[in-house]
């Protein structure tokens, strides 16, 4: 069997997988089209490129993409080595300086001697093996050639939140805090019961930038524009990404509160959590602007939103994460259908894992359902009801526990302990 395997894409996925295959002693020949190439949301040339949210999310091992997390960490992932090393405080959340950490992993697997990049623009489908983690913003060119080969994707619109200057801020009216006094990692915007339904009437009413040549877009649920959300009720925010619990300010709870999380080491820019939009830039301001201690923030980067690009996975690939015509040919990231930044790597880690043991003639690994690792590549192989879309982990997609525990909190902690000492077990070379 061949030494040499072709990785597309230097994203998330693509730098795990690239990563497991290096370490294991194979020469990888990896594709990025930047910086010959940018999609509508990269900007830098560095691997491994954050472009919408800095946060992966809670850390916590009874939250299910905490102990996705923590599952890698024990299986030696390179993301998640980058990420504990670039974190940024955010309360039970682990986020990081963006540029830092895309910068970390790009020095790291530079290191590997038997890694040779390549930067252009792939058009077609190299030939196997190989793995495909070109992301959900995949170009025209190569997502016609997956299309010839594997039959029509599907799409749907995802969305970044906006940045903004924390010396811009107005600090009379922001106050720090974790929510439940877990910290004072968050920067939070307090709303009194008129200032939010002012806010909401401007966020509906607000003009969005078109969508240019796309067709009527189908919203991710996951990563949902604000003004979208708000739509759907006059309190969807109130109760959703702007609900004050948990962060009350001298004894009072705001009737609403709009968070900013830091979003780099220096502690000199803030994203809005939980606002990602596809407002017009100069409506942005207008409405952003409402939001107390926001009146003169300057932004560094306005929310967007593009189409993302995903396969219909369960009749294309097996738990693996390979096709089922070609198991030599592997997909990984967002395109298979998992969402979000860990799941992403994961989606990575088992690709590069299982083409390495494929290529040394070594049985697959069974993670199984009761891992969240093993759990997302049973949902994209195996789901089986009439509207895939793109999944975050959850424990919903994982084996129940047997016993019946009636405190979820528990419970989710028990399929967290097994599931651990499960990952304990594997032996991965």
């Amino acid at each position: 069997m061949t030494n040499n395997v072709t990785v597309v894409g230097a994203g998330l996925a693509g730098s795990e997988a690239a990563y497991q295959l290096l370490k294991r002693g194979f020469a990888v020949t990896l594709y990025e089209m930047k910086p010959v190439k940018f999609s509508p949301a990269h900007k830098t040339e560095n691997f491994a490129e954050l472009v919408c949210s800095n946060s992966l999310r809670s850390d916590r091992i009874e939250n299910a993409v905490g102990l996705l997390k923590e599952e890698l960490r024990r299986l030696d992932s390179l993301i998640l080595s980058c990420a504990d090393e670039t974190r940024v405080p955010a309360g039970g959340a682990l986020a990081v300086d963006r540029d830092g950490f895309s910068a970390l992993v790009t020095r790291r697997l530079r290191a590997f001697p038997n890694l040779t990049v390549v930067h252009e623009e792939i058009t077609d489908l190299p030939d196997a093996p190989c793995i495909v983690a070109s992301g959900p913003l995949t170009s025209d060119a190569l997502s016609e050639a997956i299309e010839r080969r594997l039959g029509v994707s599907l799409h749907f619109y995802d969305a970044a939140a906006p940045i903004v200057t924390k010396e811009s801020l107005d600090f009379s009216k922001v106050y720090s805090a974790s929510r439940y006094g877990r910290g004072e990692d968050y920067l939070n915007c307090p709303m009194t019961r008129d200032e939010y339904f002012a806010f909401y009437r401007a966020l509906i009413s607000a003009e969005t930038a078109p969508l240019h040549s796309f067709e009527t877009p189908r919203v991710f649920e996951g990563c949902m524009p604000v003004e979208v959300m708000a739509k759907r009720g006059e309190l969807t925010l109130a109760y959703g990404p702007m609900k004050p619990v948990g962060l009350e300010i001298d004894g009072k709870r705001p009737f609403a509160v709009v968070q900013l999380r830091r979003d780099n080491a220096e502690d000199t820019l803030y994203n809005i959590v939980g606002f990602q939009t596809n407002l017009k830039f100069g409506e942005q301001k207008r409405v952003f602007g409402m939001i107390p201690g926001l009146a003169h923030a300057e932004f560094v980067r306005y929310g967007v939103m593009h189409r993302n690009t995903f396969l219909n996975s369960p009749k294309l690939l097996n738990c693996d994460f390979s096709l089922r015509s070609d198991p030599l040919l592997f997909f990984a990231g967002q395109m298979t259908g998992v969402e979000g930044y860990v799941e992403s790597a994961a989606s990575g880690f088992s690709a590069g894992v299982h083409l390495a043991r494929k290529l040394s003639g070594k049985p697959a690994i069974d993670f199984t359902a009761e891992t969240a690792i093993g759990a997302l590549g049973h949902y994209v192989a195996e789901y089986n009801g009439g509207d895939f879309q793109p999944m975050n982990v959850t424990f919903g997609i994982m084996d129940g526990y047997p016993e019946r525990i009636r405190n979820k909190q528990e419970r989710y902690h028990k399929i967290a302990e097994r599931s651990l000492e499960r990952i304990g077990t594997i032996q991965l070379d």
